[in-house]
């Protein structure tokens, strides 16, 4: 059910997608969605969180990958996986690229108490605190959560741009993320 949601957003949108259109797709009855789910949003809470856990997984794989199981050299490297991870997500994840971390649908999504963003900043840290040994301070986490908005804004306009994610944007929102960054990060 969760892929022919992701199917139906991609192509109609959230305001398009229906309980009996993810039945139909899914080729279950619509009880069977209901079982689960009591309407469409739950069904793209499921979608959303499913897309949480597989960027922290493919994140935590391209880290590995990436630096072989040494400890990064600099938080940079960790900031540069998120993105590229992210912008990964937008051109092969079904769904990811509308509905990103659900902040079309609701901006707390992920969590009640706090913004789906806020979520993601929360994890980064948590990521460079434990990679990279940093102190957990409020600064770090403020900067992040910065770092994080303009992220997702920037990839946003490069994908709403070109299909494949405009390559100039997504260089400046390296560029910028960095360049912020390192003002208050290290």
């Amino acid at each position: 059910m969760l892929d022919a949601c992701a199917a139906l957003v991609d192509e109609l949108g959230y305001e398009g997608l229906t309980t009996t259109l993810i039945a139909q797709r899914a080729g279950v009855a619509i009880g069977s969605v209901y079982q689960f789910f009591p309407d469409k949003r739950a069904v793209v809470q499921a979608l959303t969180v499913r897309h949480l856990e597989s960027f922290l997984e493919n994140l935590n794989s391209r880290l590995d990958a990436r630096l072989g199981g040494e400890k990064p050299d600099h938080w940079w490297d960790i900031v540069d996986a998120v993105i590229d991870e992210y912008i990964h997500m937008h051109r092969i994840e079904p769904g990811f690229r509308t509905l990103h971390f659900g902040d079309v649908v609701d901006v707390h999504l992920l969590d009640t108490d706090r913004e789906n963003n806020d979520v993601i900043a929360q994890r980064l840290q948590e990521l460079i605190i434990d990679r990279l040994g940093f102190d957990d301070r409020p600064r770090l986490r403020f900067a992040l959560a910065i770092g994080v908005e303009t992220g997702d804004a920037l990839i946003n306009l490069a994908f709403r741009r070109d299909p494949a994610g405009d390559p100039e944007v997504l260089g400046e929102a390296k560029a910028l993320i960095r360049d912020y960054l390192s003002r208050h990060v290290d």
